[in-house]
């Protein structure tokens, strides 16, 4: 592993990896995963000049502290592992930041000033919530009085739990439940705190309550009773204006995502009457003032933003390049900044104002080549892919289905190293918005219930047979791969579909279904009975029929995995069920296990495995 060097005080900003390797010497494909990157600057509610970032400008991605008034910026946190959950107190005096032990996202939140001793690498840190025991972070809500935080926790012995702790006294349990919850906001005045529950058993689809800082209920907001469709909600944020008891909620009541108004004082609903103007999805947050909201738009794997004026209900775009929007936020001076990147384009922090807000010094990244949009007929409906090919060079080439995890979660037209790299190596990459995927309305992301990972399967299928059937994509040399839940669909589907692969590569998979329910995160236990009916018990068929444990002695392609030791999502124990499997009878594999958890957020460890994928794609497959 890579150990970060911190902050350069002579220079106030961040720095680059003491050990990076000559540019001259590097391919491109190299330089994008180390050229400094940095995330959307979070900024301080009533200190707005104090932000807080990440950055892998050190070789691993940690936090970093910026007042903009100075133009000082300066390494919060030096872990071996990284960091990357992070928040500042609305006075701008103190950051939490979350410390787990080697990626396993099991620990306690800490803390440090944002002021600090120039001369350290990193602050002094203390126990930001003494009296808390170690647990899965469920949210997180800092007040305005800069001592009172409501902290979410998870572990499998409790369920869900919400505490309010003061500095100097003990905490207070005020909610607690053996299903998944976790805190929304804190009102501007903190006396109100929105949380998202899901009582009713339906983990992906919340419900909402707000408690005073008692535990004693004030409202709820339930789109899960009556009737068989389950709707889901969201917290947005409470207005930011003292005694504003308006909660801007996410709801699903048109069959997608978009925002509303709820007065939690007096249960008035507002509807922006938002249908009809944009298609997709729809998120939002509120202006610093509280007079507009600015809304995240994402249709059809690309976002745009606008801003919607509460009084006169004007919706106005605020223009940004094509591609996608990771996030925005509204700043008090009226600007908005915004991450943005495509496929093609780096990603960049962005302003209205017209300037770059944050650059990272040091290497920049190369570009790649434009995505190309398509829409293939499926089994469920259309299905969206996203296609990038060598230029240049005709097919049929060899192609790389890389499948997004999730499976809640979509492919868009944004800055990837990783397919970046197999393109700058000759191959097509796919990348399929399958049902389940978030982006396409409610039913889309909803149909992959009970058949899971088969459904996934079958718009994959769907999508291979048109990419060889249009000449592009070489049949006998066609590879599934993808990381998580996508690891997980590429070891069903080298089972369940053994003579259309020649190649699997999977990272951090759910490979035995029925023992990586019982050693995950409680978190996702929830989740998978949702997705699944019921515990492996009690629907035993279900999870048998969506193992890739179930059809591992069917895999005739070579197959590589790697894995993290530490990972609470797709446990190491469950991984080694499969690989034993094939190593019975002999079948072609390899493991590559690493000291972290769901993924690395070491820049030397993320590039080693793509260099093992590469190497084992051209050992088995050829070019």
């Amino acid at each position: 592993m890579t150990e970060s060097n911190g902050a350069n005080p002579d220079e106030g900003t961040i720095s680059q990896h003491a050990a990076m390797p000559h540019d001259e010497a590097m391919p491109d494909w190299e330089k994008r995963f180390r050229a400094p990157r940095v995330s959307l600057p979070d900024w301080a509610q009533d200190a707005p000049h104090r932000s807080l970032f990440v950055s892998n400008a050190t070789g691993t991605y940690e936090l970093y502290a910026w007042d903009r008034e100075t133009g000082a910026q300066h390494q919060v946190t030096d872990r071996p592992n990284g960091t990357t959950d992070g928040v500042l107190t609305p006075d701008g005096e103190w950051i939490w930041w979350f410390d787990d032990k080697d990626g396993d996202e099991f620990g306690v939140w800490r803390r440090q000033p944002f002021d600090r001793d120039e001369s350290a690498p990193s602050g002094p840190d203390e126990a930001a919530a003494p009296g808390l025991d170690p647990s899965y972070p469920a949210g997180l809500a800092l007040a305005r009085d800069g001592r009172t935080a409501v902290v979410g926790r998870s572990t499998d012995e409790d369920g869900s739990t919400i505490y309010v702790t003061r500095a100097g006294e003990d905490p207070v349990e005020i909610y607690r439940h053996r299903e998944s919850a976790g805190v929304g906001d804190l009102s501007h005045d903190g006396s109100l705190i929105a949380i998202e529950h899901t009582e009713h058993g339906d983990a992906m689809h919340s419900a909402l309550r707000v408690l005073r800082l008692d535990g004693s209920a004030v409202a709820e907001l339930d789109d899960t009773k009556g009737g068989t469709v389950e709707l889901g909600l969201e917290v947005l944020g409470f207005a930011p204006v003292d005694g504003d008891t308006r909660l801007l909620v996410g709801h699903q009541r048109r069959g997608r995502w978009e925002p509303m108004l709820w007065d939690v004082a007096s249960g008035e609903e507002t509807d922006l009457a938002l249908t009809g103007r944009l298609d997709g999805d729809l998120s939002a947050e509120w202006y610093p003032d509280g007079s507009a909201l600015l809304v995240v738009h994402s249709y059809e794997a690309r976002s745009e933003l606008w801003r919607y004026d509460l009084a006169s209900r004007r919706l106005e775009r605020i223009p940004t390049p094509k591609g996608t929007v990771s996030g925005a936020t509204a700043r008090p001076d009226g600007s908005v900044e915004y991450l943005w990147s495509s496929a093609a384009e780096p990603p960049v922090v962005r302003s209205t104002s017209g300037e770059v807000v944050l650059d990272p010094p040091g290497m920049k990244s190369p570009g790649s080549v434009l995505v190309q949009d398509v829409w293939v007929d499926g089994p469920g409906g259309r299905i969206h892919a996203l296609v990038q090919r060598p230029a240049g060079v005709a097919g049929p080439l060899p192609t790389v289905f890389d499948i997004h995890g999730g499976p809640t979660w979509h492919d868009s037209d944004s800055f990837a190293a990783g397919p970046a790299a197999w393109v700058d190596h000759g191959y097509m990459v796919i990348r399929i918005n399958y049902r389940g995927s978030t982006g396409y309305g409610r039913e889309w992301t909803d149909a992959l219930k009970h058949r899971v990972g088969l459904i996934e399967l079958e718009d994959v299928a769907a999508v291979r047979e048109w990419a060889v059937t249009s000449g592009l994509a070489d049949p006998d040399r066609l590879i599934l791969t993808g990381g998580s839940w996508g690891g997980y669909l590429t070891l069903l589907g080298l089972g369940t579909e053994p003579d259309a692969w020649a190649l699997g590569i999977a990272a951090v998979p759910v490979a035995d279904y029925v023992t990586a329910y019982h050693d995950e995160m409680e978190a996702l236990k929830a989740m998978d009975r949702t997705l699944l009916g019921g515990t492996p018990e009690e629907v035993p068929e279900r999870f048998e029929a969506s193992s890739p444990l179930t059809y591992v002695d069917a895999v005739k392609a070579p197959v590589y995995i790697s894995a993290g030791v530490n990972d609470p999502r797709c446990p190491i124990r469950q991984v080694e069920n499969y690989v034993t499997r094939l190593a019975a009878r002999d079948a072609v594999h390899e493991v590559y296990r690493y000291d972290a958890g769901h993924g690395s957020l070491v820049v030397d460890e993320r590039i080693k495995q793509v260099r093992l994928e590469l190497d084992f794609a051209e050992r088995h497959l050829g070019r």
